[in-house]
């Protein structure tokens, strides 16, 4: 075998795989594809997804706009609380001196 005999033997193995590989990389790509059904499958699915997407956002809105409310009531109620345990105090000890000035002015009751 002679030199230019090996080198077009070569030459057409190479050209041969190339074009074997070229054809299985088209076939497997044409039986693969995605039909028009599935495109269609696809596209509602994205939809489906942008939808749930936004109504996750939409929630998360929701949910600290309530957490807000929420943190707000209790700032107030905590406040409110505690206006009234001062006005409790307040209280007892005004019954506290009262009950000392009815015993120093009526004296004992026993």
């Amino acid at each position: 075998m002679t030199h230019d005999n090996l080198t077009m033997a070569i030459a057409l193995t190479l050209g041969a795989a190339f074009l074997l590989g070229w054809f299985a990389c088209w076939l497997v790509h044409r039986l693969t594809r995605p039909g028009r059904a599935e495109l269609g499958v696809l596209d509602r699915l994205a939809a489906d997804l942008h939808q749930a997407e936004t109504a996750l956002e939409q929630a998360t809105t929701d949910w600290g706009q309530r957490e807000a409310a929420l943190h707000e009531r209790l700032a107030f109620s905590a406040t409110e609380l505690a206006t009234a345990r001062s006005a409790m105090q307040e209280a007892s000890e005004e019954i506290e001196e009262l009950r000392a000035y009815i015993e120093r002015h009526l004296g004992p009751t026993s």
